[in-house]
């Protein structure tokens, strides 16, 4: 009989590491939106030097939370503080598990008084359908919209809204011509509303790029004629719209690790989300990828500090996972870093195509070359010792350097020289996104996070500097 559940696939498997680590799903798509609409280092080029449209629209859940308990749900499962959260304000929200180990994260957008939305990846919106179905709580009504589907293979899609982003340093100057005058700059995540080809649309403060830039949605119908509007208005401001090749590399800048595994494999506490979540979603069919093993699933498992949450801990709240967070001592944890690579050792990953008489390395993609829904490549010191995880890795073509997001112990300082084992061990687990390969060490520097300087001058999203959101 068919497992009904993730409890019961996870029972039928030899253990969660080799259930993942095999996956047969293939590699993690950004669906939809075409792969270029110029090539991906002009697309790359521009978030740096003119303005870029991003087209965010298809890529994550839409949960919709509506009722006076809404709030209290989010509070209850948040390990941010929701003291201080205002209609017209939005929060990343991040959720642990009993033990303290971080789920996933996303964005909250507070609407109106008593209705929020929840944007993101599977993992923190399926944590929250969950507990909003179970958690008794009788004001609240939840409605979710799926990402859509990776491989539509021609058929119809559609979704509740659209999700567009204009960023770069001649966003605001696409933005007002837009808008027909002057839009006031509001603070960073911050909601607000202006106009778009004589329709009013939701606005978000936002900064991805580096500069002052905007959120924006609206009912999906009106996807097409906003593009457009957006694409015409910016073409003087040298605006270029953003494939979904390109545009989840902007990540290795800015410093945002938007994959982790959900530590939900085991522990008691959460047997019963396991059995509530489906056998063929997200959390069942992912793939764990990299050359870091182990055969205790727990070993994946990160606490906020390890992804540079920790400055959300807040304990001027009861929520789940709040024991176990109050026992962690913050300087004991790993600390989120970016590692800059070797060119020459990069540039042997890459030419190892041509070799052939081998050997032949793990194929590095560009820009992006995680090849499953979670990456965990070894961070090894001079003695061989794991020191790490890097966990998210490609090109920037600003930067002119490969490089990936990590999480290292915390007595490592910025610019010491580690290394990263590219590919996994034994040619390869037999998972769909992985061909025959040998593993070989790439150096790499201990970098600040983000990378860019430009970033790190401009951002200011909790997640990638030590910015305290309210």
């Amino acid at each position: 009989m068919a497992p009904k559940n993730l409890q019961e696939v996870l029972d039928a498997a030899a253990s969660p590491v080799e259930l993942l680590r095999n996956s047969q799903i293939g590699s993690y798509i950004y669906p939809v939106v075409p792969a270029d609409f110029q090539n991906w280092i002009k697309e790359q080029k521009a978030w740096r030097d003119s303005a870029v449209l991003y087209d965010q629209s298809h890529h994550m859940d839409n949960l919709f939370l509506r009722g006076s308990d809404a709030i209290k749900l989010i509070s209850d499962t948040a390990i941010n503080s929701t003291s201080v959260f205002p209609v017209d304000k939005a929060k990343q929200y991040v959720p642990t598990t009993a033990a303290g180990h971080v789920i996933g994260d996303g964005i909250l957008f507070r609407e109106a008084e008593d209705e929020y939305t929840y944007v993101g990846r599977a993992p923190a919106s399926n944590w929250l359908l969950y507990h909003g179905e179970k958690g008794g709580y009788a004001n609240l009504d939840i409605e979710i919209d799926r990402r859509s589907p990776s491989r539509p293979y021609g058929h119809e899609v559609t979704r509740r809204y659209y999700r567009f982003q204009i960023q770069g340093p001649t966003a605001w100057q696409v933005i007002e011509k837009l808008n027909g005058g002057a839009l006031e700059q509001l603070k960073f995540f911050n909601m607000s509303t202006m106009t778009i080809d004589g329709t009013t649309v939701r606005t978000l403060r936002h900064g991805m790029a580096g500069a002052p830039g905007l959120e924006i949605w609206g009912p999906y119908a009106d996807h097409d004629r906003i593009w457009t509007a957006i694409v015409n208005a910016g073409a003087e401001f040298g605006l270029v719209p953003v494939g979904s090749r390109a545009y989840p590399s902007n990540t290795l800048e800015s410093g945002w690790i938007p994959s982790p595994l959900p530590a939900i494999y085991t522990g008691e506490a959460e047997r019963g989300y396991r059995e509530w979540l489906p056998a063929d979603g997200y959390e069942a069919t992912g793939t764990l990828a990299g050359s870091f093993v182990s055969d205790d699933i727990e070993d994946y498992y990160l606490t906020p500090w390890e992804l540079g949450y920790g400055n959300f801990v807040k304990f001027d709240h009861d929520f789940i996972g709040r024991d176990a967070l109050e026992k962690v001592d913050p300087a004991s944890q790993r600390k989120k870093v970016t590692l800059a690579w070797d060119a020459d050792d990069l540039g042997k990953v890459w030419t190892s195509l041509l070799n052939v008489d081998g050997p032949s390395y793990k194929f590095f993609d560009l820009p992006l070359a995680n090849y499953g829904s979670a990456n965990y490549d070894a961070v090894v010191d001079e003695d061989g010792t794991v020191v790490g995880y890097s966990m998210f890795t490609g090109y920037s073509a600003n930067e002119r350097r490969g490089l990936s997001l990590a999480t290292v112990d915390p007595n490592v300082p910025e610019g010491t020289e580690l290394k990263v084992v590219w590919g996994e061990p034994n040619g390869g687990t037999t998972k769909a996104s992985v061909e025959p390969h040998e593993q070989t060490e790439v150096r790499v520097v201990v970098s600040p996070v983000p990378y860019s300087t430009v970033a790190r001058a401009t951002y200011q999203g909790g997640w990638r500097t030590n910015y305290q959101s309210a």
